[in-house]
């Protein structure tokens, strides 16, 4: 293993659906309670107050034709395009996802092929050894990905690997549960390489799986509308228990990450988290500042992006570093030199945590 080679981002892409779903019409839904009895609120408070707590006012869905695959391979061409890079000299191409492709005639789960032998197929890649496999994750997945192209890549057997995060949540969610407003759809990719650059790129990576005590925290179970066909499964959150979970490991991980790399939380740029909740991330980020004894958080040092895209799992977090790189969030940037800590929490549930020097 060369110490000095370290895994760099040359590029970045991402797809953004253009169906625009805004909390208005969510106005003629009908929700229930988990135990199936209506929710007798007005919609309009049920949404107001859904607001205040997440900060999602809209988010995208895909349109009736596309399947996750469409969008993994669109935002792994953008990312193609925008570095210059040769498809076929890719190693390896990782697809984060954990629900496969879901058509919209039929909501069962497609998974084989796997969806990055569909996306390497779909890019017209001729290289063999160019290795195509899936991570399911939970919304972690493609920081997992992320991770493990640093292994290749580190251990010298690979040099380039595309790494992807596509999710279709509108697919699994049930319109009769409050939490269906959170969910989004979208793709982001990056492209990893090997450099010759000791003091930049991946310094450090941590990752952590609470299974004992809270693998059933998210999970696919029936509608909480009994009256529907109960042979169809959506994504269920212990909403609270996460919220909680999250806020007493995140920070911890978070700083545990920086210890590893040998840094502090006052030299880094930017904190891109999860786009998960609001609320939940500015409490995240309170914690783990709050950790160093520091009460003034730096402003703009967490990019959000949840109140117009909502929460597209995996997808989340390279969309929003391909936003920024690009000049694409009013106020962001992202320049040589910078510290960047990249960090989610979801299904499993598994914590991850990476801290990048931009080079």
């Amino acid at each position: 293993m060369n110490l000095n080679i370290h895994s760099i981002i040359t590029g970045s892409g991402r797809y953004i659906p253009h169906r625009r779903v805004t909390n208005q019409d969510f106005l003629d839904n009908v929700f229930y309670e988990s135990s199936g009895k209506v929710i007798e609120r007005p919609n309009e408070e049920i949404i107001d107050k859904f607001e205040k707590i997440t900060e999602i006012a809209e988010r995208r869905h895909v349109g009736d034709d596309q399947v996750t695959s469409d969008l993994a391979t669109a935002a792994a061409l953008d990312a193609l395009t925008t570095s210059g890079t040769d498809k076929e000299t890719l190693d390896y191409i990782i697809v984060a996802h954990n629900f496969g492709d879901i058509r919209e005639d039929n909501r069962r789960t497609d998974l084989v092929p796997g969806l990055a032998s569909r996306v390497k197929f779909n890019l017209g890649i001729v290289n063999p050894y160019c290795v195509a496999y899936d991570l399911p994750f939970g919304c972690p997945g493609w920081l997992q990905g992320m991770i493990q192209a640093d292994y290749y890549i580190r251990s010298g057997d690979a040099r380039k690997v595309m790494v992807i995060g596509a999710e279709t949540l509108s697919r699994v969610s049930d319109p009769h549960d409050r939490d269906s407003m959170i969910y989004a759809d979208g793709a982001g990719a990056t492209l990893l390489e090997a450099k010759d650059d000791p003091r930049s790129g991946i310094l450090a990576h941590l990752t952590r799986s609470d299974t004992l005590d809270h693998t059933w925290m998210l999970r696919m179970d029936k509608s909480y509308n009994g009256y529907r066909d109960g042979t169809d499964l959506f994504l269920k959150m212990d909403g609270r228990k996460l919220y909680e979970y999250a806020l007493k490991t995140v920070p911890p991980t978070v700083k545990a990450c920086l210890d590893k790399a040998g840094e502090d939380i006052r030299s880094v740029k930017k904190v891109l988290i999860h786009q998960a909740n609001g609320k939940m991330d500015a409490a995240i980020l309170d914690r783990l500042f709050g950790l160093y004894g520091i009460r003034d958080i730096p402003e703009g040092v967490m990019p959000m992006s949840i109140s117009w895209l909502g929460n597209s799992s995996v997808a989340t977090l390279p969309t929003l570093y391909d936003l920024i790189l690009k000049g694409e969030m009013e106020g962001q940037d992202i320049g040589p030199g910078d510290l960047i800590v990249f960090a989610s929490v979801g299904a499993g549930m598994n914590i991850n945590v990476a801290v990048y020097r931009v080079p």
